[in-house]
């Protein structure tokens, strides 16, 4: 496979691609999940015992993906690595899961999610909620439309603004807010059962949706500048960033709501600030939380047609895709193209049914690549041997699987819809071999 992206001294460094990592994981998720995940839950630790688990989880992901990005440094993450270790077939489903939902819906929830936190701050804004969230696409659509390193620049400022408003939240809140710490006592103690399990495995689903990202310098692989130093160090500098400070904002969401008012919320930041602060910074934070959104928004923009790209320069997708603006030489027709398929979603879906179909379908391809790294070694193709082999492949193969057969369980209508998707890539993959 051959691609053309920019690579070599002129791509971007540690900075802007942990930087890439770090916004792509903080989004929509930690910021909507912690109140509907205690709808089942109904124990606060049992809660932040599960995303501390989620993040070890997705630390060991992020190794496996080191060690792939390094020996393999091109665009289109999963896509690259399953079509050239497995089969092509297997990397053309891959991206089409892509396509279809690994970076349109999550660019649909994240627009979705700053409508909903904007409109928290101010109720009487008189544009509807969905139009917002499809000006929101546009717009950024157009600032990477300009390019990669003026996208970057961008970027690394929104992520910036981001990481320092939950920073300043998880200190003022644990330090300064009206909290109690004896909500953590107040949970509900956990049965063990099928049921329970099947609640847990559904939850890890939802936390790994809100950690997933951890793999997202592996996506401009060639546009790194010393990509086997760059890309394993993005993802572990940036997986271990967002792990810290996840656990702390869910320390302080539990210290600040009881575990009661807590089961259903979406906009949890919102009411975790109103309750140790008050109404009037309830206001100030949610309008900031808005704008955090962004940071996300614009990581998805930027990953999602690398893969696309990638895929249409091996000839199994549409030509155009494939394209490079003349003077950025980035692939615009694939950001417009993106860009379609999630303004379609914000008109056409909820949010909470965005979530549930996504989360099944993007906890797939990830075990299959982190399996190929056995193949990786076993044909002696691999440029960075790290300590722990095989220990933490086996950690994330084992939970990966356990979290999609009990979610499967635990939701059986809309983890079919995934499966089915995936599986229509098939015969799209074989009509594009006919006419590649």
């Amino acid at each position: 496979m051959r691609h053309s992206l920019k690579k070599g001294v002129h791509g971007i460094g540690l900075f802007p691609a942990s930087n890439l990592v770090v916004a792509n994981m903080i989004g929509a998720g930690i910021f909507t999940t912690s109140g509907l995940l205690m709808s089942g839950l109904k124990n606060p630790v049992f809660l932040i015992i599960l995303w501390a688990a989620g993040g070890i989880i997705a630390l060991c992901g992020a190794l496996a993906y080191a060690e792939l990005g390094a020996s393999m440094p091109r665009a289109g993450g999963e896509y690259a690595f399953l079509a050239h270790l497995f089969h092509p077939v297997v990397g053309f489903m891959s991206g089409w899961v892509s396509f279809l939902v690994g970076f349109s819906a999550p660019i649909a929830a994240s627009s979705i999610g700053f409508s909903e936190y904007l409109y928290r701050a101010f109720p009487g804004i008189p544009v509807d909620r969905k139009i917002l969230a499809v000006l929101v696409i546009l717009v950024f659509t157009l600032v990477h439309l300009r390019g990669l390193k003026f996208g970057s620049r961008v970027q690394n400022v929104l992520t910036m603004l981001k990481v320092s408003l939950i920073v300043v939240l998880v200190f003022a809140g644990l330090l300064l807010g009206k909290g109690n710490f004896g909500h953590f006592a107040q949970g509900t103690p956990v049965v063990w059962n099928f049921g329970t399990l099947k609640i847990m495995g559904l939850s890890l689903m939802w936390i790994m949706f809100a950690y997933s990202g951890w793999n997202a310098s592996t996506y401009v692989g060639s546009e790194i500048r010393d990509p086997q130093r760059n890309i394993p160090r993005s993802l572990l500098l940036g997986t271990g960033i967002v792990w810290i400070l996840y656990i702390l904002l869910n320390l302080v969401y539990t210290y600040g709501i009881a575990p009661v008012e807590m089961q259903g919320v979406i906009s949890i930041g919102g009411l975790a600030v109103r309750n140790l602060f008050g109404p009037s910074l309830e206001t100030a934070f949610s309008l900031l939380i808005a704008f955090a959104l962004f940071s996300s928004l614009s990581a998805f923009i930027i990953l999602g047609p690398r893969v696309y790209y990638a895929m249409a320069a091996d000839g199994y997708f549409f030509r155009f895709v494939s394209r490079l603006h003349p003077r950025f030489r980035i692939p615009s027709g694939a950001i417009i193209l993106q860009a379609a398929i999630a303004i379609v979603m914000v008109i056409s879906g909820t949010f909470d049914q965005i979530l549930t179909y996504m989360g099944f379908s993007l906890g797939i391809f990830p075990v299959l690549a982190v399996a190929s790294v056995f193949k990786l070694r076993r044909t002696r193709q691999s440029r960075l041997l790290l300590r722990g082999y095989p220990l933490y492949l086996w950690i994330y193969l084992f939970f990966g699987v356990t979290i999609l057969l009990l979610s499967y369980f635990e939701r059986p209508v809309e983890s079919t819809i995934a499966l089915l998707t995936v599986i229509s890539g098939i015969p799209v993959f074989y009509y594009f071999k006919k006419h590649r």
